[in-house]
């Protein structure tokens, strides 16, 4: 499951992906962002042994931003061997997650980050969750534009993907993206839908799919709060999600991670 390189417009992109989460300490972790900040902000050699093990199972993709420490750890990991392709999510800003401030996210310098990671193996990049969710459509549309400009793949990353994705159609130039990262777990943890049952979970599906883009899956394991065989399972019936994006903090995870997907 999620094993295989997908191929779309002549790009090839592995349809597992290793998350940037817990790697730059998001605050979203609760208590343990601070140990992650400790264990693995604060140490990129750290958090590029646990992309080489990541690497080593198997996954060549990752998540990226446009921050030194975690640019440092992937370029260690490249250094031993472990070049993957490159996922850029492009305008992240440090505001505080659980009340952002959606005017300075907007002030990112995401021209910035596409011409940095212009220069990476990069297939794909995602216009940031907090500017995508500010709902300024021109600034998005600019952005999208710019990152077509380069030859990649351009998609959207989202925070609330009910509220989200009934107003992209009537408000964007659909052709501008192609792809569309969304929260999603069986439990609906850091999702705007409060109660994931049978009926909510199909009327989501169907407004999803009308949008007609590919679409990634993160917090897949709903920021630990689900055990991965809990979360792997719901994804095995799943068949509307063309990747998933999975955080891990230590080697043991990724080892336990990736060894149980190949199961599924």
């Amino acid at each position: 499951m999620f094993l295989e390189d997908m191929e779309y417009k002549n790009k090839s992109i592995p349809q597992t992906i290793l998350g940037y989460g817990p790697f730059i300490a998001e605050p979203y972790f609760g208590h343990r962002a601070r140990l992650y900040q400790l264990d693995l902000y604060d140490n990129p050699h750290a958090t590029a042994e646990v992309i080489k093990e990541v690497y080593n199972h198997g996954i060549r993709a990752i998540n990226l931003i446009n921050d030194p420490k975690l640019l440092e750890a992937y370029d260690i990991a490249v250094g031993e061997g472990c070049e993957m392709k490159v996922i850029a999510t492009i305008g992240k800003t440090d505001i505080d997650y659980l009340n952002p401030n959606y005017e300075i996210a907007k002030e990112a310098d995401w021209d910035e980050d596409i011409e940095l990671f212009s220069t990476y193996d990069c297939p794909l990049m995602l216009v940031d969750e907090f500017i995508t969710d500010a709902y300024d459509w021109r600034l998005t549309s600019r952005i999208l534009e710019r990152i077509n400009e380069t030859g990649s793949l351009s998609g959207l990353v989202t925070a609330f993907p009910s509220k989200t994705t009934d107003l992209l159609a009537e408000n964007l130039d659909m052709d501008l993206f192609d792809f569309y990262m969304i929260p999603l777990n069986s439990i609906s943890y850091m999702m705007d839908i409060n109660a994931f049952n049978a009926s909510q979970r199909q009327e989501f599906v169907d407004r999803l799919l009308s949008l007609n883009k590919k679409v990634i899956a993160t917090r897949v394991l709903a920021a630990g709060v689900l055990k991965p065989k809990e979360a792997f399972t719901f994804f095995k019936n799943v068949d509307y999600v063309d990747a998933i994006s999975i955080g891990v903090a230590k080697i043991e995870e990724a080892r336990e991670d990736f060894e149980l997907l190949k199961e599924f």
